[in-house]
C-alpha cells in the first residue's frame, strides 16, 4: 500500500495503539510533535483523550493547532479521532469554554443525565455518561472513508461530550444514545471519528484502511 501517515503527538493521547491499528493495514505512520512535519504531509490523523482545554492549551503550546490549520486549508486529508474529532469543531464548554481548531462548523457539548423529548407527551430518558461501550452506525451520506460499512454496524465508544455540528451536511453517521449525536463527520478533506477505531475490531479497520487509501 505504501502510504504514510503523519500521526500528530500533542502529548495527551493515546497514540501507540491507534498507530499499531494503521501499521495493521499497512500503512506507515510517523509520530511527529513538530509543525513542519505536519506541513510536509500528505495524510494527517489526530487522535486524542482527556480534556478538550488541556488538549488544545498543549497543541497550542507546540504551534501544532496552527500548522494543522494550514495543512488542512491546503487540501491534505485529516481524520481526527475521538477527542481529536471533537478538536476540529469551533468550541467546547467542558469545563468552561473552549476554542477549537474551527474546521468543522459547530460546538462539542455534554450529554445531558436526563434527556425530555415531546412528541404528544412528556417522557424522561436517563442517560448514563459517560457514554461507553458498542453502539450502532447510522450512515447518512454515501463516502469512501464509509466504503464496506453498513447501517446498524458496530463501533466501541467513550466518551462524555459529543459533537454537534452547525450543518446537517457535515455528519456521515449518526448514532443513537437517547437521541441522534454524531459520530461521523466530514467536511471537504477533514474527518472525524467520535468512536475508537483501534478498538472497534473489523468495522474500525475497515475505515482506517478506507482513510490510508483514499486519493
Amino acid at each position: 500500500m505504501n502510504q504514510t501517515i503523519t500521526m500528530i503527538d500533542y502529548g495527551g493521547s493515546n497514540i501507540r495503539s491507534v498507530q499499531k491499528a494503521f501499521e495493521f493495514v499497512g500503512a506507515t505512520v510517523e509520530v511527529t510533535a513538530v509543525p513542519d512535519d505536519i506541513l510536509r504531509a500528505d495524510k494527517l490523523v489526530l487522535p486524542g483523550v482527556g480534556a478538550f482545554g488541556a488538549g488544545m492549551a498543549a497543541m497550542r503550546e507546540r504551534g501544532l493547532d496552527t500548522a494543522v490549520i494550514q495543512a488542512a486549508q491546503q487540501g491534505v486529508p485529516l481524520l481526527g479521532i475521538c477527542l481529536g474529532m471533537q478538536f476540529l469543531f469551533d468550541e467546547s464548554d467542558e469545563m468552561g469554554a473552549h476554542a477549537g481548531l474551527g474546521l468543522i462548523p459547530g460546538k462539542v457539548a455534554r450529554f445531558p443525565g436526563k434527556l425530555s423529548m415531546v412528541n404528544g407527551q412528556l417522557s424522561i430518558v436517563n442517560l448514563k455518561v459517560p457514554h461507553m461501550g458498542w453502539n450502532q452506525l447510522e450512515p447518512a451520506w454515501e463516502s469512501q472513508l464509509l466504503d464496506g460499512v453498513n447501517s446498524g454496524d458496530y463501533a466501541y465508544f467513550v466518551h462524555s461530550y459529543y459533537c454537534d455540528p452547525a450543518e446537517a451536511t457535515a455528519v456521515l453517521a449518526w448514532t443513537d444514545y437517547g437521541f441522534p449525536f454524531a459520530s461521523i463527520v466530514a467536511k471537504d478533506n477533514v474527518f472525524g471519528l467520535q468512536f475508537h477505531p483501534e478498538k472497534s475490531q473489523s468495522v474500525g479497520l475497515r475505515i482506517i484502511q478506507n482513510f490510508v487509501e483514499m486519493a
